[in-house]
């Protein structure tokens, strides 16, 4: 598959009260056009720093980011972000949260009825239809994650970064936040990666699967490829003999090679 981001040889060293610190060394990294790519490692090891950096909120110290063979300099639509605090306008419905993102990226081409369109599509597509008109108070933890989603995904975004999404949530709703989306992937072809600290989520979800090593000075210690065929099943998946193994690599990196972190809480 052609690669559609690219990460070469960054580095990130921010400045503090106390110094320098160097949180990120020698990163190299190529995403290919509509795989699943997830980030894991114990706190501090970068992730949300190198998901920061592919979304252009922060510049890398050295180094390059490419998206489609275009250097990643400022955020652009291009590329959409989903965030573990869904960041939604409390005072907007649903609807107008969407709405507003698809208006600034599409307005200037397409008629306020096509802007409609595409906003309720974009809600369908996450189960949140039902709920246009709803403000933020209004709906539960979960829903108000759909409709953070749904906005990213309105935008049609090459490259949506998603920065553990499904974090605040509590077991249930979560697993049914990732089924859904392993379907709206399944659908739109999106290239995604996605930061997690679960095992079983990286696993369920990725293509590949990338283990930071423990900070600072961060990099990626090892890349896993989980060649399970999609669509994958969850209760299925509980069983077959290579989700164990994927699994077993991921805890025997994290827990093993990368353990002291743990250990000297």
């Amino acid at each position: 598959m052609k690669s559609f981001i690219d990460i070469q040889g960054v580095e990130m060293v921010f400045a503090t009260r106390k110094g320098r610190f160097h949180a990120l060394r020698e990163i190299d990294l190529d995403v290919a056009q509509g795989e699943f790519v997830t980030l894991i490692g114990h706190s501090g090891c970068g992730k949300s720093t190198l998901l920061n950096l592919i979304a252009g909120l922060t510049l890398p110290t050295d180094g390059v980011l490419l998206c489609d063979n275009r250097e990643i300099a400022a955020p652009g639509p291009e590329r959409a972000v989903v965030f573990q605090n869904h960041s939604l306008l409390p005072w907007l419905s649903a609807f107008e949260n969407v709405h507003l993102a698809v208006e600034r990226v599409f307005a200037a081409t397409e008629s306020r009825a096509q802007l409609k369109q595409r906003t309720e599509a974009a809600l369908a597509l996450v189960g949140m239809d039902h709920a246009l008109g709803k403000r933020p108070h209004e709906i539960s933890g979960g829903m108000k994650q759909r409709v953070g989603i749904a906005r990213a995904l309105a935008m049609e975004p090459k490259v949506l970064l998603m920065d553990e999404p499904f974090g605040a949530l509590d077991a249930l709703t979560r697993a049914r936040l990732q089924d859904e989306l392993l379907k709206i992937v399944a659908r739109t072809r999106s290239t995604v990666v996605m930061v997690t600290h679960d095992v079983d989520e990286a696993v369920l979800l990725s293509d590949r699967i990338v283990m930071m090593t423990n900070g600072p000075a961060a990099t990626i210690g090892q890349i896993l490829r989980v060649d399970i065929p999609r669509p994958r099943e969850r209760v299925a998946l509980a069983e077959d003999r290579h989700y164990v193994q994927c699994r077993k690599e991921v805890l025997d990196f994290l827990y093993t090679r990368q353990g002291h972190v743990e250990k000297a809480a």
